[in-house]
């Protein structure tokens, strides 16, 4: 059997991991592999492609990007805009079609994320032999639960963040790191967590740019005079707009700036001096982790193994530490975003880390900063069940924090809501 791969979409670590999968498991089966340069467009006439044999994989794992290119424009570009669809013309369709026909290719493996995988579903209602791939350091495909180049990317965040940490605390400043993941901020909390960030703005959480200004004054009152701040690139101005660079041509629009109008706003209402830094592409190059090796490789083999049972029209997945496959319908136009309320969430604001839609108040005994009227989460010493309080203003427990504060082992009190 001779079977088609393909990259399409922007490039993350991890791509190659999957040409080694699928290279090394066809080639037990007996099967020549053959890849199509440059997604996509690498199928219309006269084709754009190398045969893959396993020598040719060789030394590729740790190589970041795709040895066969890619490209998110073009004549298949799925989605356009804001996210909307817009389906490949059928004379471009049947052009690619007879390529695959006269090459006699039995399955065509798609990799790719959204927009990519629209395309493949597409192509698959019309009597395309398509598996799909799932691939996205953005991780916000419903279907699966990880997609690889995801770890590279938060681990590109936490260096970066382990690297402000140092020039912040040295001029008492605040930093604005801008990173990417588009309308999911999977990248932005991840990072965030993992790097010690003390603010992070998703497009998940409405937040006000005051709450976060107030925040930062708290953190100076009490002695901490630089801040970082970790804001995703789909993060929404008040008007609920999403700040673009640019329309990208025969593709989804380009999204950036919005670090720079946070640091902005940061400025102008506290007083302090604020820089940002947006890690753009860095995020999608370089060597991938090993666990994205691991992912891609298993994706790879996984598709092979759909093809060798017929399985087509189907998307390889990640749930609970198992790879298997869902229905391409049930992955594209399905995004994954972060739970306002959920467990990741609330784990960041137990550790108090500030999402801009909340007053945050701290108390800090012997300083005099105790704000009045406020519901609060206490940790000393001697309060027994005090730490965690519920946020409701349950007054029995109100009463409690009030007398836990005047105990001489009282060390501090933080409001967990408004």
């Amino acid at each position: 059997m001779k079977i088609g791969i393909l990259n399409s979409g922007g490039d993350c670590p991890g791509l190659n991991a999957v040409i080694h999968g699928v290279v090394g498991a066809a080639a037990e089966l007996g099967w020549e592999v053959i890849g199509f340069r440059d997604g996509f467009e690498g199928l219309l006439p006269p084709g754009d492609f190398m045969t893959l044999q396993a020598e040719d994989t060789v030394g590729i794992l740790k190589l970041g990007g795709t040895i066969l290119g890619t490209t998110n424009k073009g004549h298949f570009a799925a989605k356009i805009g804001e996210g909307e669809v817009s389906g490949v013309p059928r004379e471009i369709v049947a052009k690619a079609k007879r390529t695959m026909d006269q090459m006699g290719i039995g399955a065509l493996i798609v990799v790719g994320g959204d927009g990519s995988l629209t395309t493949g579903m597409q192509l698959y209602q019309e009597g395309w032999p398509i598996i799909g791939v799932p691939k996205t350091i953005d991780n916000d495909l419903r279907a699966t639960a990880m997609t690889f180049g995801f770890d590279s990317a938060v681990s590109t965040v936490v260096d970066g963040l382990d690297r402000l940490h140092t020039t912040a605390a040295s001029h008492k400043r605040v930093m604005v790191l801008e990173v990417m993941g588009r309308h999911a901020g999977w990248i932005a909390l991840w990072g965030g967590m993992a790097g010690g960030a003390n603010v992070v703005l998703l497009p998940e959480i409405p937040f006000d740019m005051e709450k976060v200004a107030e925040f930062i004054r708290q953190r100076e009152a009490m002695g901490h005079h630089s801040t970082l701040v970790v804001v995703a690139e789909g993060a929404r101005l008040p008007d609920g707009q999403i700040m673009r660079i640019a329309d990208n041509a025969g593709g989804e629009v380009r999204l950036g700036g919005m670090g720079d109008y946070v640091a902005h706003q940061i400025e102008r209402l506290t007083g302090k001096e604020t820089r940002s830094c947006t890690l753009g592409h860095l995020q999608r190059g370089g060597a991938p982790t090993a666990l994205d090796r691991i992912l891609g490789i298993r994706f790879g083999v996984m598709a092979v193994k759909l093809a060798a049972e017929g399985r087509f029209g189907r998307m390889v997945s990640y749930q609970s530490y198992h790879v298997d496959s869902v229905p391409i319908a049930d992955a594209v136009d399905q995004l994954r975003l972060v739970e306002s309320g959920g467990e990741m969430v609330n784990a960041a604001r137990a550790i108090g880390i500030c999402f801009g839609d909340w007053f945050h108040r701290f108390w800090v005994l012997g300083e005099g900063y105790i704000p009045k009227g406020l519901w609060a989460v206490a940790t000393a010493l001697e309060c027994g069940d005090m730490s965690p309080l519920s946020p409701q203003r349950d007054m029995s427990r109100r009463s409690k924090a009030e007398t836990c504060l005047r105990t001489p082992s009282a060390v501090a009190i933080r409001n967990v809501a408004d």
